[in-house]
């Protein structure tokens, strides 16, 4: 693993509102900060079809409209924005890492804002093949089926694109959607000649012996067919806490959920976290911002040993 050379103030982990809005207000207070952000089409904000209720819009706007305004404001204040996959993290140091399958992202503070996007395992077969044949994350195991057949689960972009890191490696991927249509209609991984598009298709279960050997699903008029495979991706979601990546470095709730201060504080000093990973009672996208802020500020007044946060950062 490459060693990252830089170090920042600030290490966001989620490109949410509420990543972004720590990002815009941790960059505005010329801190070096980074946000790392698995997809900027995945998240809760980015399906929502229709905001109207966020205060300063004069009229509805997709939600990843509203993201991708809050993105160029973190952007234009100095934040840097880099899409890939956390698969771990070592916090327990005075410097904080975010670690990627390339790099470690080293920062003095940490702000996690991975939303709730996460999901029990609800597919027959699907917890107990965990790790031996199930997966979700392309880009971390995708070099083990190498030359053999997997399917992805989902239509979201993110899914779309994960079916594009397996495509250069397995022998095919089939991309099943449970809806008659994927969220991207002309992404290029879609023309992969190795990638299979079955639409409308509802997985039940998930078999084999020792390792996934197989898959069950049925169409829309509930035949059910047969797939042999040797690895299984699943890019369904749900709303539990996403914090998968952090295997207990931090202290959690039974559901997952990061328990915080009103300062947004963990149970680790310099590692804070914001919005809907911390499940917070009232699941909106002003409250999810709002908390990012209170992030940045927190980890503003950490970094300077303030007793109080900085309240006025205009130049």
């Amino acid at each position: 693993m490459e060693e990252s050379v830089d170090l920042y103030d600030v290490v966001i982990i989620g490109g949410g509102p509420a990543g972004l809005a720590a990002g815009q207000y941790a960059a505005r207070g010329q801190l070096k900060t980074v946000i790392l952000d698995k997809s900027a089409t995945a998240g809760a904000l980015a399906y929502s079809s229709r905001i109207e209720n966020y205060p300063g819009l004069t009229h509805p706007v997709p939600g990843k409209e509203l993201l991708d305004i809050m993105r160029k404001q973190a952007i234009d204040f100095g934040a840097e924005y880099i899409e890939t996959q956390i698969i771990g993290v070592n916090i327990s140091d005075e410097i904080k890492e975010a670690i990627t399958m390339d790099r470690a992202f080293s920062g003095k503070t940490m702000i996690i804002a991975t939303g709730s996007m996460g999901r029990k395992p609800s597919i027959k077969g699907e917890g107990e093949y965990l790790g031996r044949g199930v997966s979700y994350c392309a880009v971390c195991d995708a070099a083990f089926y190498r030359g053999l057949k997997v399917c992805v689960i989902g239509n979201s972009e993110e899914a779309v694109k994960e079916a594009g890191v397996l495509s250069r490696f397995a022998e095919t991927v089939y991309l099943i959607s449970p809806a008659q249509k994927l969220h991207v209609q002309d992404h290029p991984v879609l023309k992969q000649p190795n990638v299979k598009v079955l639409l409308g298709y509802r997985v039940t279960s998930i078999e084999g012996r020792e390792l996934v050997e197989k898959i069950k699903m049925r169409d829309s008029e509930d035949k059910e067919t047969e797939l042999e495979l040797a690895g299984v991706f699943v890019y369904l979601y749900g709303n539990k806490p996403v914090v998968d990546f952090l295997f207990g470095a931090i202290e959690t709730k039974e559901d997952g959920c990061i328990p915080v201060s009103s300062m947004t504080e963990t149970s680790i000093p310099g590692v804070f976290a914001a919005g809907d990973v911390t499940c917070t009672e009232i699941r909106q996208v002003v409250v999810a911002a709002s908390q990012g802020c209170i992030a940045a500020l927190a980890a503003e007044r950490y970094l300077f040993k303030r007793k109080k946060v900085r309240m006025d950062w205009a130049k």
